[in-house]
């Protein structure tokens, strides 16, 4: 026994597959915990809650932006060296990240370096003003900085009105200028001691063009390749992860092109939520079989601006169940959003402002009643976005009630990380499809060696799809069901006579060892 664990904490060691055992979790700020009770979450508001996240099983959070902005989730920069003030301030910033990093844990931060805000000092500086140090800084369509490339006019949740340009991603000082910012972060003190700097960055907005006129062509490779390189000579473990929303693409561009370290899964995820195995298969093959070396997709089936999994159109909590399953041990790194293993429900609302997603970000529901402390309604009393939450008090979908409950959805995402972290197959195995008789069952294998360690194990995962009982075989010589060591699932859902056929119930998550 002493010897069999210690082979598996061994091979948990291991540099190059290391990244496949984290567990990310993405915290929108202003929406998580609120410590001083002003109505937004706050730095501090998240460190109070590590507890929280570390005995739930994450080790890696991931950051909404913490810098300046004009804009309620600060996405698009005002000021990329301020921290929002209504967050806190350098201090509450460098507590946060010590103490995050005293637990063995990392984090992230979220960052667009493609848009700004109006309000930023490069566009009213160079805004109609040809002979600003900034006039190159900005993406002028015209020879008299009079056209910006405008994203469309947004009016905000208060009514008022802002716009977003475009940054020149060619232009050589723009490029300095971020990998100063980015180096800063990496390494605030500049001393070569990471404790106080981030471990990764999430980018937004990465594009390889935003546009057809040819000036802006080609950035994946002459921007981002570049300013990741600088980056990591301060660092060499960070970690650079692309957030491509293109369900178009499989993303591996960012990987060759860009260098990116991760990619998020968006094909991955719309072939989820469709519970359609061929499409799911399809999305798993291209993005796990043929990944490149060293690289690691981040799987995620909600973000900041996705509905809500629970307030998709014929959702159920088996579907919900199904969903989390799949983005967990298909590979790579799950990432979950803050509330997402509540249940959480939302949808965009249809004013026509900013304030429409909102919804997708409303207060985690630590507590059953709305009084609780620390819940973040920062949005209290904004006429739609108020009346029409989706939060409800004593409705289920709250930390204090699923945690009571031992079948509640909080717990089944408990027991999801405990196994992708317990096996190493499903931690840092590679991934393969095994064909099967039903077209409303998955089945795959998980496989991991390691010849130092001289460990090798498998790992089958076969999922019910539908809400239906479903009879199934697996169509694979090599599967030996009688070898079996079921370790997640119901345990009376067995396999015919030693055979590779099996009766599933709906939305039945099974998962074997061998």
């Amino acid at each position: 026994m002493i010897k069999t664990l210690a082979l598996v904490l061994c091979s948990l060691c291991i540099t190059p597959v290391l990244a496949q055992q984290e567990v990310m979790y993405h915290v929108t700020i202003r929406s998580f915990f609120d410590s001083d009770g002003d109505g937004n979450g706050d730095l501090k508001g998240i460190q109070q809650k590590l507890d929280y996240l570390q005995q739930f099983g994450i080790n890696t959070i991931s950051l909404s932006p913490i810098y300046q902005s004009d804009f309620y989730n600060n996405l698009y920069a005002g000021d990329l060296e301020k921290i929002d003030a209504e967050y806190g301030a350098f201090k509450e910033y460098r507590d946060l990240i010590q103490n995050i990093h005293l637990r063995k844990m990392k984090l992230y931060q979220e960052i667009d370096l493609q848009y700004i805000s109006t309000n930023h000092l490069w566009f009213k500086d160079s805004f109609k003003n040809t002979k600003s140090v900034y006039s190159e800084y900005v993406y002028y369509t015209d020879a008299k900085n009079e056209k910006p490339y405008y994203l469309p006019e947004i009016t905000t949740y208060t009514n008022t009105k802002e716009q977003l340009v475009a940054v020149n991603l060619k232009n050589a000082k723009v490029q300095e200028y971020y990998t100063k910012i980015l180096k800063y972060w990496a390494d605030p003190n500049g001393d070569g001691n990471f404790n106080e700097g981030v471990d990764g960055f999430r980018i937004v907005d990465m594009q390889d063009k935003i546009d057809n006129s040819g000036k802006t062509s080609n950035q994946l490779k002459s921007f981002y390749a570049p300013l990741f390189e600088a980056v990591k000579k301060v660092n060499p473990k960070l970690l650079l992860m692309a957030e491509n929303y293109d369900t178009k693409t499989f993303g591996n561009d960012f990987y060759t092109k860009a260098n990116a370290d991760r990619v998020l899964t968006a094909k991955l995820r719309e072939a989820i939520l469709s519970f359609d195995k061929n499409k799911i298969n399809t999305a798993a093959d291209s993005i796990f079989v043929q990944l490149p070396e060293g690289k690691y997709p981040v799987n995620f089936i909600e973000d900041e601006n996705t509905t809500r999994t629970a307030s998709l159109p014929g959702m159920n909590i088996g579907k919900i169940r199904v969903a989390g399953a799949l983005s967990f041990l298909m590979g790579g790194v799950p990432c979950i959003y803050n509330g997402q293993e509540l249940g959480m429900k939302g949808d965009e609302l249809k004013t026509g402002t900013n304030g429409d997603k909102i919804p997708l970000q409303e207060a985690f529901e630590w507590s059953a009643d709305e009084s609780g402390k620390g819940m973040a309604f920062w949005y209290k009393d904004s006429g739609a976005y108020w009346d029409n939450r989706f939060a409800k008090p004593n409705d289920g979908i709250s930390l204090e009630e699923q945690q009571k409950d031992d079948n509640s959805l909080w717990n089944f995402y408990k027991k999801l990380i405990r196994l992708k972290k317990m096996q190493p197959a499903l931690a840092l195995g590679n991934y393969r499809e095994i064909r099967n008789t039903n077209d409303n069952v998955i089945s795959f294998l998980r496989t991991y060696s390691n010849r130092e360690t001289e460990m090798f194990e498998r790992a089958v995962v076969v999922i019910n799809l539908s809400g239906e009982n479903q009879l199934v075989s697996l169509e694979d010589n090599e599967i030996r069901p009688g070898s079996f060591q079921l370790v997640f699932g119901t345990p009376n859902v067995k396999f015919t006579n030693q055979s590779r056929s099996i009766t599933l119930t709906p939305y039945t998550v099974q998962v074997w060892r061998f």
